[in-house]
């Protein structure tokens, strides 16, 4: 080993040594969020993505071969969307009052009405394991991100058909819209951003997320152009969303899927299964970032959906009595 080598291995040990005691001392810091509220959910399946629907206050919840949507103000069950199998994502388009999901196992999207939650019709797609799903609204087009094909499924919203594929250079995970023709999905095994964009139908860039292994949620500040991606090395990688750059790098828990970003707290959360939190971290500035702390959940709770109304985080565990939905709230 060369002088160099050994100054450069000196360096990347107390840059981890320094990572290490931020953790450390966020895992004892205020997050500034506490648990107002733990709702016996009930219901049969496996969890996956969740998410809020403001303007109709509900949340809904996949849960492998249906979809659970509680009333945001009682925490009781207001509605069950049947016959998804293996859902996973849940995507809302206001304009059109239509929901989707994303349903894995049936390589198909289930159209819904988002006022009255009847099915509307069922859209097999070419693409296999749909897993992600999102609305980007400017294009009025849904797309599903499908982990066992490694690309992206492009489907007219307004009539329900398919209308593109676009190849991916990786297995995609969760994905964001800018609303201004860009969307970024995290690629799992390449440790990458794919950079899609809408107008063309093809993936233009790709950006490195290194040192992030295995990126998992993503989250857009779009005032700022800043891109949070969640790593199962215990990693928030922040990208700026214009030129691909490496912002900054922070830590976070164990085992985590999802992020949010509440743009009106300045806030950046990541939802950690293994380490049974979520870390809380605060947006300084585009470029600055500080760990506020850590919000006990529960061991297995890696999931999460923001309300950025209200500012409340909802995350789903399996509790003593069955599983449940963890409501945190700012102090």
């Amino acid at each position: 080993m060369t002088f160099l080598d050994c100054r450069a291995c000196i360096a990347a040990c107390f840059l981890g040594l320094a990572l290490s005691a931020s953790a450390s001392a966020a895992a004892g810091g205020d997050s500034g969020y506490r648990i107002v509220n733990r709702w016996q959910a009930g219901g049969a399946g496996k969890w996956d993505y969740l998410i809020v629907d403001s303007a109709q206050h509900r949340l809904f919840v996949s849960r492998a071969t249906h979809v659970q949507v509680f009333d945001l103000e009682s925490g009781k069950l207001a509605g069950d969307i049947a016959d998804t199998p293996g859902v996973h994502g849940i995507a809302l388009a206001y304009d059109l009052n239509r929901g989707f999901t994303s349903n894995g196992k049936g390589d198909s999207v289930t159209v819904f009405d988002l006022k009255t939650l009847a099915p509307i019709t069922e859209v097999k797609i070419s693409g296999h394991g749909p897993d992600a799903i999102i609305y980007d609204a400017p294009s009025k087009q849904i797309y599903t991100f499908n982990g066992h094909s490694n690309n992206t499924t492009v489907i007219d919203a307004g009539s329900a058909r398919e209308v593109a594929s676009i190849a991916l250079p990786g297995r995609p995970e969760f994905a964001v819209s800018d609303g201004a023709g860009r969307i970024f999905v995290n690629l799992e095994d390449k440790g990458l951003v794919a950079v899609i964009d809408v107008a063309k139908g093809n993936v233009k860039s790709t950006w490195s997320l290194a040192p992030c292994e295995e990126p998992s949620g993503i989250a857009l500040d779009a005032a700022r152009h800043r891109l949070f991606s969640v790593c199962h090395n215990e990693r928030l990688i922040v990208t700026d969303s214009v030129s691909g750059a490496r912002v900054a790098e922070l830590p976070i828990g164990k085992h985590v899927d999802a992020a949010a970003f509440d743009p009106g707290a300045s806030l950046v959360f990541s939802s950690n299964g293994n380490s049974a939190d979520v870390t809380v971290v605060s947006e300084i500035s585009a470029d600055r970032y500080i760990v506020k702390g850590s919000l006990a959940t529960a061991n297995g709770a890696k999931t999460m959906a923001l309300d950025a109304a209200t500012h409340r985080i909802y995350v789903p565990a399996m509790g003593a009595s069955g599983f449940e939905i963890l409501v945190a709230a700012p102090n």
